[in-house]
């Protein structure tokens, strides 16, 4: 009877996961014919006479160690792209961990004292049109090392959008909130947690999505120019140098995977933390 019962188990569970892939298809197709047509045309465009850039067939061809092999480490900067993705995405927790924090804070700052907003609002929005680039020259200078100016470029990059976004959403607290907090006599610490905090909370979050992306981006930016570090923009940099093009191409496709995958992690913690009506 035991047995008898447990027989129909697996035609359900079968059934439910069909279910939920038929869901998925919707979803599911129109990229991966999106894909396919980007991948059909651009190997076309490679087989045209004259053409310099190798199409996708070439481009697994000519990589395909380093596809397979993403882990091999011969020490140096000679290492597989799990290690060069790596060492990228530690710079960019690092930095951007840091400018999420000073971002806030700065933020907050300016967002609740008027003062402090008239007077560095200029300089935040001259320093924030700064491309990534340019502030590779001057951290070099500063730092005179590699590492910690590969550090300092990202942090300037990503900061900005963070500390933007948290100044407005601190400004946006609607004035019913403030009025409740006098009548309640509020500490700035009871304040600061249960009003401030959770009102500017989606702006943080606006912020704090996209200074991941350019935190990514400045990285990138930074290790091209950067000489002699492990790290993707400098993999992509050395193998332009050395005519590997189809490794540059192979780089790029990791670069935008590891990129989407960021975005949607940051999308994922943004829906677990806020409240359903903040979203």
């Amino acid at each position: 009877m035991t047995l008898a019962q447990k027989r129909p188990a697996t035609p359900r569970l079968n059934n439910g996961f069909v279910s939920r892939l038929q869901k998925q298809l919707p979803d599911i197709i129109p990229p991966i014919i999106a894909i396919a047509i980007f991948l059909v045309v651009w190997q076309l465009f490679a087989w045209t006479p004259g053409a310099t850039l190798p199409g996708p067939v070439q481009v697994i061809q000519d990589t395909w160690v380093l596809i397979f092999w993403p882990f091999y480490d011969r020490g140096g900067i000679d290492k597989g792209l799990f290690w060069q993705i790596l060492a990228s995405l530690q710079r960019v927790a690092i930095s951007y961990t840091l400018a999420a924090v000073v971002g806030i804070g700065l933020g907050i700052l300016i967002g609740v004292n008027k003062t402090m907003s008239k007077a560095l609002d200029p300089i935040f929005q001259l320093l924030r049109t700064v491309p990534p680039l340019a502030w590779v020259p001057i951290s070099l200078a500063a730092l005179r090392q590699n590492e910690p100016a590969a550090l300092f470029v990202i942090f300037i990059t990503a900061i900005w959008p963070i500390l933007i976004n948290t100044a407005v959403g601190v400004t946006q607290i609607p004035q019913d909130y403030n009025n409740v907090a006098k009548v309640l006599q509020l500490s700035k610490k009871e304040y600061f947690t249960n009003i401030l905090i959770p009102a500017a909370l989606p702006y943080i979050f606006t912020g704090l999505r996209i200074a991941i992306g350019l935190a990514w981006l400045a990285i990138i930016a930074a290790e091209i120019v950067m000489s002699g570090i492990v790290g993707i923009g400098f993999f992509i940099w050395d193998a332009y140098q050395n005519n590997n093009v189809s490794e540059v191409i192979l780089a790029l496709v990791y670069i935008g995977v590891v990129g989407l995958l960021l975005d949607k992690a940051m999308g994922w913690l943004q829906n677990k933390i806020l409240p359903a009506e903040q979203k």
